[in-house]
């Protein structure tokens, strides 16, 4: 297909990006800079969607400068009629510029605004773009959105591409900081969803290079999701299928864990609030499995129509879909609405799932069956979680010895602090502001939640006084209305165990009650590590760091202590350090991509050992926080 120069169209100019870049890229902070580099990885993205492109280099240089390299086109280098400037120039400078607002130049695009790489430019210190095309290199050179040098032959080139290298600018980046662990699971996702697309990240600062290369494109990715799960059926079930230009991709693989990962994905972008393509799928999959069993007399004549959440429990799936003119719902894009696309997703998993079972028709029955379980399990729990919904309601007299309630009866003016030990707890309850603060301390084993079914989590006392003393309810019976504390403050020690007891505490949350993670409930308590007595003065330090920064200011003597838990802390001293609001250090707990943290979780909570080992040495450096 021909790409040239013409093809570009031209929207509006570049302006007020530097005044208010938060309006194009969300932020100046370590989500700003993800996007910048998500900008030019999707140009290279929408290359190999052409199906031009088959590898792609991303490389963080030790500067902080970013290098994304691609095997692509090229991009065009003739001179745009209507600008009157190279096509090169015309894309780096100019706002809504690009070829991507008719379909003659790519037929599926995520990069839907054409807003990226000028974006990127306005936001750069510098940036370079190297075009190999028409046997030639070509480079340009820009700095914070204009131009500093002309394009210009400065090679010969064997092969067609783009490179682009920049650096974020220090005027309105008060950090340079990437994600690295965020990046490399961006950059491992598209490889599955552009099946045996080649990615090869590189960060020259630490010495580490990942490649990610999924020839079972979104197989592989069901599989890596299900790898700690036990499945029902050996291979995934793999739907694909095309009407009216609109391409459907479904992998599925059922499994014996309770609860569902499903993820939908629209031309690469991850529709985290789901959308058309989602539903569809959610309904054609509950219809057939019902049809089916009625039809195979699994399913009994007195038996209820099985619910979508019994069917889904277990289930594993990605759906992709590559759609000409996806129309997402707000700026975000994390809502696919073609009201086309639901009823094309369903006729085609129908029919692909009649093919499958009548081939298979023992996975069928084992699906359904799994799902009948569900269905009665589902209605044995909900007596208990009634009954747990019944006490959360009640005084805190129900829970002696263990909440301890605040006066406040006003949810929004009110918080609980889940503390890790009884001599915290007990100190905990000694230096709070009773007004407002709750302290329910744990003193047993909390449940790892990941490998456990709903009734044996209400068997556990820590996670039933959790729920009791919260008053909302969990899963189906949760209502956030009945929530008693706005904020639910997890307090443990700066220590191995102590990251243990918030990671299952964490798990318990994003699992069963993430609606409350989701409404920005939950925060992490940090206590300091150290204090120091310097004459009369006597100060509280909350990281290694902050401990070599006062050693450098101060060289005379001073006395310094090591916290070794939260337990050796007086009452006044954590009332000063960790639970005054105004000298206090909270972070609060956020998703920001659910298969991510469905993917942290199941690689911290789950049976394989050598996975969570490495999951925990290459995010050592990130061990007081939880950035899910």
């Amino acid at each position: 297909m021909v790409y040239e120069a013409d093809q570009i169209k031209v929207l509006e100019d570049l302006e007020a990006v530097r005044v208010r870049p938060g309006m194009y890229i969300g932020s100046t902070g370590q989500a700003g800079l993800m996007h910048l580099i998500e900008e030019i990885i999707d140009n290279s993205i929408d290359e190999a969607l052409a199906g031009y492109c088959t590898e792609i280099h991303v490389t963080v240089h030790p500067d902080n400068s970013v290098t994304v390299w691609d095997n692509g086109r090229g991009m065009p280098v003739g001179i745009h009629k209507e600008a009157g400037i190279n096509a090169v120039e015309l894309v780096m400078t100019t706002l809504h510029a690009g070829g991507k607002f008719d379909n003659k130049s790519y037929r599926v695009s995520g990069g839907l605004h054409g807003v990226g790489v000028s974006v990127v430019n306005a936001l750069s210190e510098y940036m370079r773009v190297e075009v190999r095309r028409n046997g030639k290199i070509y480079r340009q050179e820009f700095s914070r959105g204009q131009k500093l040098t002309e394009l210009e032959v400065v090679g010969e080139a064997a092969d067609t591409g783009t490179t682009i290298t920049f650096l974020p600018d220090p005027e309105i980046f008060d950090e340079v900081k990437y994600n690295f662990s965020k990046l490399s699971h961006r950059l491992r996702e598209l490889s599955y969803l552009n099946g045996g697309l080649l990615i090869i990240l590189t960060n020259e600062v630490a010495g580490v290079t990942r490649r990610y290369q999924a020839k079972g494109g979104i197989v592989s990715f069901v599989k890596e999701l299900a790898q700690n799960k036990s499945p029902l059926h050996s291979e995934p079930l793999y739907v694909h299928g095309t009407e009216s230009g609109i391409e459907i991709e479904i992998a599925m693989q059922f499994t014996d864990s309770y609860d569902e990962s499903i993820f939908a994905f629209a031309n690469n972008i991850n529709t985290v609030d789901g959308g058309t393509h989602l539903t569809g799928f959610k309904t054609a999959l509950t219809k057939f499995l019902n049809d089916y069993g009625r039809d195979k007399k699994i399913l009994r004549k007195n038996d209820s129509n099985l619910r979508g959440d019994d069917i889904r429990e277990g289930l594993v799936a990605i759906i992709s879909v590559k759609i000409p003119e996806p129309e997402f719902e707000g700026q975000t894009k994390t809502k696919l609405g073609n009201p086309e696309v639901a009823s094309i997703v369903a006729g085609i998993l129908q029919e692909e799932l009649g093919l499958y079972f009548k081939k298979h028709p023992k996975v069928a029955r084992v699906i359904i069956e799994k799902s009948v379980t569900a269905s009665r399990a589902r209605a044995a729990a909900a007596k208990a979680r009634k009954m747990v919904r019944r006490k959360g309601a009640l005084a805190s007299t129900t829970l002696p010895g263990k909440l301890a309630d605040c006066s406040s009866t006003d949810p929004t003016k009110s918080e609980l602090f889940i503390v890790e030990g009884d001599s915290a707890g007990g100190s905990a309850k000694q230096g709070r502001d009773r007004t407002f603060q709750a302290i329910l301390p744990l003193r047993g084993k909390v449940l790892n939640v990941e490998k456990a079914r709903l009734a044996k989590l209400l068997d556990n006392k820590e996670l039933h006084s959790i729920i009791t003393a919260l008053g909302t309810g969990i899963r189906d019976e949760f209502n956030l209305d009945k929530l008693r504390y706005h904020k639910l403050i997890l307090m443990a020690d700066a220590d191995v165990d102590g990251a243990h007891i918030r990671t299952l505490l964490l798990t318990f949350f994003y699992r069963y009650l993430r609606m409350l993670v989701e409404h920005g409930y939950v925060y992490i308590a940090q206590p300091p590590l150290y204090q120091v007595k310097d004459g009369k003065k006597t100060l509280y330090l909350y990281s290694d760091e902050e401990l070599d920064a006062f050693r450098a200011e101060h060289t005379g003597k001073f006395a310094l202590k090591r916290f070794k838990g939260l337990g050796e802390m007086n009452p006044h001293e954590l009332w000063e350090t960790t639970m005054n609001p105004e000298k206090r250090i909270l972070k609060q707990v956020e998703i920001r991509d659910a298969l991510e943290a469905d993917e942290v979780f199941s690689t911290l909570m789950g049976s394989d050992v050598a996975q969570r080992r490495d999951f925990i040495r290459e995010n050592s450096d990130k061990i007081t926080t939880l950035d899910i």
